[in-house]
């Protein structure tokens, strides 16, 4: 090895190991045509030296590397983290690794992140849109780089992809609400340039529909995190209380969260005054003071299935065709539209729960 900081190299390993540069680069790209007794010599030399293989001369010679790139539409909702940790673990079954990049809601960002993608030639993209995706998909396909979009409608049927039927999750979750007997019903969400926000209202906005002396009342939102939906329930409790709607459907569990909180903290009774319920199903709406109902998107399966249809594309399997899953979503039932365990107010010092366990909700029926 070369004195001073230099980083081993490939020819310093063939040395210790007394083999050929030619037999270490096997061992590193295609170990299973070196025989065992000569690749556990190199992988002790590697171990000895600390060598650390330079992936951007690997890029350079092969014109792809062993990462696939997933752009998250915002990595603060774990809905999205939680689908790349399953994308991760596909990946890393099959010696790939994932490189994650955010794009914060933005499209510009999101072509921007799938532009260093493409520059660094990964070997394939998953993207959570952050609106229209088409100039990305356009990118990735001059480079050669396929794409699996988590998203119903974004690719069409040129690109794979995973979602869940978000039409018939705005309907359940409106209908929950309805059957508890809520009559007055908001939608809050937003942006509407999302097929997911626009597909989750236009299902409660049937829902409502089909149910005689049923309003639905709109919220736009800028964005879906928690501090929008504390801006919005600050809106919602600035209407006189006959106007207020008496139950929530927020667009994800975020926008729920924030709204759960400013109600709780003007002191508003959950359910009994306001019921709310969410959208994704992330470990935080189950694990607070008052549980969040939720609509839930099985996001573990979706990444795996996303991951697996990325690489049988990679793969270049000539039976490869294009497929475009839907999953069935499901309503989660949880104290903030059913009052079981406890209802809750938000005193002074923090939430309090009230009610014995089991007690029941707003009654069905009762034209709320």
């Amino acid at each position: 090895m070369s004195a001073g900081n230099t980083l081993p190299s490939i020819a310093d390993v063939a040395a210790l190991a007394g083999v050929s540069t030619g037999t270490v680069s096997n061992v590193l790209n295609r170990p299973h045509v070196v025989a065992a007794p000569t690749r556990e010599r190199v992988d002790a030399a590697i171990a000895s030296l600390g060598f650390v293989r330079n992936e951007s001369a690997r890029v350079l010679g092969s014109g792809s590397s062993r990462a696939l790139g997933f752009v998250a539409m915002d990595v603060g909702n774990p809905f999205f983290t939680d689908i790349a940790r399953a994308v991760q673990d596909v990946a890393e079954a099959s010696g790939l690794v994932v490189l994650l990049a955010d794009s914060r809601e933005s499209v510009e960002q999101e072509r921007a992140n799938v532009e260093l993608f493409a520059q660094q030639r990964v070997r394939g993209v998953v993207i959570t849109p952050a609106g229209d995706v088409t100039g990305a998909l356009e990118m990735l396909a001059r480079t050669g780089i396929p794409a699996v979009l988590v998203d119903p409608a974004a690719g069409g049927a040129d690109h794979c992809s995973v979602a869940t039927d978000d039409l018939t999750g705005g309907r359940l979750a409106v209908r929950h609400l309805l059957d508890l007997g809520h009559r007055r019903v908001a939608f809050v969400g937003g942006p509407a340039r999302l097929h997911q926000v626009a597909d989750r209202f236009r299902g409660a906005a049937e829902e409502v529909a089909d149910t005689a002396g049923a309003v639905l009342q709109r919220w736009d939102t800028d964005h879906l995190t928690i501090a929008a939906g504390r801006r919005a329930g600050a809106d919602l409790l600035a209407k006189p209380i006959a106007d207020r709607p008496t139950g929530i459907f927020a667009a994800n569990d975020l926008l729920a969260l924030g709204i759960l909180h400013e109600l709780l903290a003007a002191g508003c009774a959950v359910p009994g005054d306001v019921a709310v319920i969410g959208y994704d199903d992330i470990d935080l709406a189950a694990t607070g003071l008052l549980p969040l109902s939720t609509v839930r998107q099985p996001r573990a399966e979706m990444g795996r299935q996303a991951a697996g249809l990325l690489l049988e594309e990679i793969g270049g399997d000539p039976r490869h065709r294009h497929r475009q899953l839907l999953f069935t979503p499901e309503v989660i039932v949880r104290a903030s539209t059913t009052g079981t365990p406890a209802t809750a107010t938000m005193a002074p010092g923090g939430v309090t729960v009230a009610g014995p366990p089991g007690a029941s909700g707003p009654v069905a029926g009762a034209g709320r």
